[in-house]
């Protein structure tokens, strides 16, 4: 029997276009970061025994273990040894700074401090320890990416229906607050055992203005969930690319995997052809304005095959909304508010409900320990010809 075109994509998580490219022998999962060319890692078996970072109030926090990267730091486990809750430390990068406190961390300490939602991730307080800045924020048990990778809790269509709301009611409150996020992505997306979804990791974010549109740079959001626009050369651009990237997770919550795989921008835009066909000036009157559209138009045209693949997975109303995020244009484009307006939420049963069944989950899923568990694997893999030939 002929496997369906999106069973044939692999699982590989995607490799952020802000760190180096991976040497030969590595996959887009395991890159070497700048962090990891310019200093030795923190060992995170000994890391509870050996860092102690102090917070306000005389607080003491023992680091347990790495829990992810981000492109501006990395993220620790912590346990709150006075009052013995957990949280997650983001430690500034420092190294290459020479003129003070890095820019982008300033921006994101700014921005974080403005928002307070249930479905934004809550910076508790800044604090310096032993040189080294952290950011301390409420810890989150999972993110989407780790979460989605393990077999042991089987998601239904309730979940998959809550977590969907909570992401869009999240990035409706920061677009109401003039926030673009920039870099919506599974592992910037965190789950708690409770099964409450957190929009995390601003570093990336901007403010924005409602009226009036500003120049930005188009080398954000990681490749897999970068709008079309963006992939065509535009700098002028407001939240619709956040609606794009929602779109590729609500895709990714059924069929448990990213779903526009692409390598490199040009082909990343023909994996998006491939499932929601080629665009038309019909469909968005702006296609020739954008800056690169001469340079990669496409050689031939292609019919949407969008509903027809993810019907297997997907009720009508959920295919409604997910075309809607996922519309080319993006001045068409769903908003958040109303996506929440949508039938898929208002009158479609099953009704969202919350995968409270999370805490029964063994460990903790992020897709930091993911890579880390796949790299080992590999390694045993490519370890045992050597072995057999031995």
């Amino acid at each position: 029997m002929e496997k369906h075109p999106l069973e044939q994509i692999p699982y590989v998580v995607p490799r952020s276009d802000l760190d180096p490219p991976a040497s030969s022998h590595a996959s887009p999962s395991t890159t070497t970061t700048r962090e990891e060319q310019g200093e030795r890692n923190v060992n995170t078996d000994e890391a509870a025994q050996t860092v102690r970072v102090y917070g306000s109030q005389d607080e003491v926090y023992a680091i347990v273990s790495q829990v992810g990267e981000g492109t501006f730091g990395k993220v620790y486990k912590a346990h709150n040894t006075l009052s013995g809750n957990y949280v997650a430390l983001k430690r500034i990068r420092m190294e290459a700074e020479r003129d003070g406190f890095p820019v982008t961390a300033m921006r994101e300490i700014k921005l974080l401090q403005s928002l307070r939602h249930n479905n934004v991730v809550r910076l508790n307080e800044m604090m310096v320890s032993n040189g080294s800045v952290y950011m301390v924020f409420e810890y989150m048990d999972h993110d989407l990416t780790g979460v989605l990778s393990q077999n042991q809790f089987v998601f239904n269509d309730g979940h998959l229906k809550s977590l969907c709301e909570q992401m869009l009611a999240g990035l409706a409150y920061l677009h109401q607050k003039g926030v673009i996020h920039r870099d919506i992505k599974g592992s910037n997306i965190l789950i708690n055992n409770r099964g409450e979804l957190k929009l995390g990791d601003f570093g990336l974010a901007r403010f924005y203005q409602k009226r009036r549109r500003s120049d930005y740079t188009n080398r954000v959001i990681t490749l897999w969930y970068r709008p079309p626009e963006l992939l065509l050369g535009t700098t002028v651009y407001g939240p619709e690319v956040d609606m794009w990237s929602a779109g590729c997770i609500m895709l990714e919550l059924f069929c448990k995997k990213p779903v526009f795989q692409g390598n490199d921008e040009i082909h990343q835009l023909d994996v998006i052809y491939k499932v929601m066909g080629t665009p038309t000036l019909k469909d968005w009157p702006g296609l020739v304005d954008m800056p690169w559209y001469e340079l990669v138009k496409p050689r031939e045209s292609i019919r949407s095959h969008f509903r027809e693949y993810f019907k297997k997975w997907m009720s009508s109303a959920g295919l409604d909304l997910a075309e809607q995020l996922l519309c080319f244009d993006p001045d068409q484009r769903i908003t958040a508010t109303r996506a929440l307006e949508t039938p898929y939420f208002t009158t479609e049963q099953p009704r969202p409900q919350l995968p409270i069944s999370l805490a029964t989950l063994d460990g903790e899923w992020h897709e930091f320990e993911s890579k880390r568990e796949r790299a080992k694997k590999r390694r045993k893999l490519e370890s045992q010809p050597e072995s057999a030939d031995q």
